[in-house]
């Protein structure tokens, strides 16, 4: 689609003591700033904004609202939906709001909107603290945060937004508000899995805690040898302690010095154990897996910052995603999953996994609007792939995993794992009993439903 040309003028005014950079069609950065993650997305803004103060994102929030363009939002645009371009319409773009600043006396972080994981795991790593974060390092800090926000520390320290002590939110009227226990509540209480509905989080305040220490390992076996290996896996979990983190997973055999030859490139099962503490406490919990004699292995003590980026998602590739949330996961189950990684795209990067939740996630006593997180497992389509004739069979494998799976399945869904899957999945994702409640956040803060480019809150 065409985008809607603006004229010399508009883009002088919002030029006009905006701090940051305006960027439209035609300008040679215009294609390398509209790029996202999901290499499907080819929306063609009209402008993008690139904000450097909170006083640039008022202005252009208020640039496309009088001009009547769509607002989007865009922090790390990670996001597999692509919500953080519009056609058309405005982009509030905050990639270059990504200080932090660690307060290692109050086991703090205040984290700009457009920062990514690499930006908070890098200024916390310095003092050994972390909190918990995205499964890799690139994904935005904020859209993260307001979704839940589901990672490898999750069993320990709880989701990322269990950890969020306040919040800086630029509103639909260019009111810059803020979130907190005890400043604007209802709306500290949306931001716990509502995402972006109800402003841009041009700030976030996360709380931090100590780990000197993490282990990361990656063990591979042949795919026929999946449904041994995730029963073992699964016992494994049922007495792991909370340091435990990681998941089962179907994968392409990657060119790593540690992978046989002969699995290079090839379907792969795997287990990527994470560990919030010391190699030798981690070895005593992972002995189970390795005297399954992986036929690839690697183990390692690194800082978290590092074991955060090891495993990051290349970029540049078409993306599908979906997940099920499921109550319980027994043998029938475990067949179905593993069976089922033989229609996943091979070779390329997608991923068939299955992660573990539980731990401080499920022991929160919090009423957030988060359904999901008291159940213990998820299964996960992860799809990457450079062909578009392979777009058909990426998205049946992607939905048949979630058919095979739907009987065991709780019902609820975080959506940050998902993309557009329709009115009653954003309902499974924020819980029936939450929607009257958010509905009413939303009127408060945007009645007019601007920052509708998301799982989105209509107002009400």
């Amino acid at each position: 689609m065409a985008p809607h040309v603006l004229d010399d003028a508009a883009l002088d005014a919002l030029r006009s003591g905006f701090a940051g950079e305006v960027v439209a069609p035609g300008d040679p950065s215009y294609d390398e700033s509209r790029t996202l993650f999901n290499a499907m997305i080819d929306r063609r803004p009209s402008v993008i904004a690139l904000c450097e103060t909170v006083d640039d994102v008022a202005a252009a929030i208020r640039f496309g609202r009088e001009r009547g363009l769509e607002v989007a939002v865009r922090g790390g645009g990670h996001s597999v939906s692509g919500n953080a371009l519009s056609d058309g319409g405005v982009v509030v773009d905050l990639r270059r709001m990504h200080a932090v600043v660690v307060d290692p006396a109050a086991r703090t972080a205040r984290v700009g909107g457009g920062a990514t994981m690499s930006h908070l795991d890098r200024a916390t790593q310095p003092f050994d603290l972390v909190t918990t974060g995205g499964r890799v390092s690139t994904t935005g800090v904020g859209g993260f945060t307001l979704g839940g926000g589901s990672g490898w520390l999750e069993r320990k320290f709880g989701l990322a937004c269990d950890n969020l002590a306040e919040a800086e939110v630029m509103t639909a009227d260019g009111t810059l508000v803020r979130a907190a226990e005890d400043e604007n509540p209802e709306l500290f209480w949306a931001l716990h899995g509502g995402g972006g509905n109800f402003g841009v989080a041009t700030s976030l305040t996360l709380r931090l805690h100590p780990l000197p220490a993490a282990t990361l390992a990656v063990l591979l076996w042949p795919p026929e040898a999946g449904p041994e290996v995730l029963r073992v896996y699964r016992a494994l979990l049922a007495s792991a302690p909370d340091e435990v983190g990681g998941g089962m997973l179907f994968l392409t055999g990657p060119p790593e010095e540690f992978v046989p030859e002969h699995m290079v490139g090839q379907l792969a099962c795997a287990v990527v154990f994470t560990y919030a503490g010391t190699l030798d406490a981690a070895r005593e919990v992972l002995e189970p897996l390795l005297a399954l004699a992986p036929h690839g292995r690697m183990v390692a003590e690194m800082p978290y910052a590092d074991l955060q980026s090891a495993l990051d998602d290349p970029p540049g590739y078409r993306n599908y995603w979906s997940a099920e949330y499921l109550d319980d996961f027994p043998d029938a189950a475990v067949d179905r999953f593993c069976a089922r990684a033989r229609d996943m795209v091979v070779p390329s990067p997608s991923q068939h996994v299955l992660f573990p939740v539980g731990g401080a996630v499920a022991r929160a006593p919090a009423d957030y609007p988060l359904p999901w997180r008291r159940a213990p497992w998820v299964v996960h389509p992860f799809g990457l792939w450079a062909d578009p004739a392979d777009d058909e069979r990426a998205r049946r494998w992607a939905h048949d995993v979630r058919a095979d799976l739907r009987q065991w399945s709780s019902g609820a869904v975080y959506l940050n794992f998902i993309g557009d899957e329709g009115e009653g999945r954003v309902i499974a994702g924020l819980g029936a009993h939450n929607l009257g409640r958010l509905a009413r956040v939303k009127t408060e803060y945007d009645p007019e439903n601007v920052f509708r480019l998301n799982h989105n809150i209509e107002p009400g």
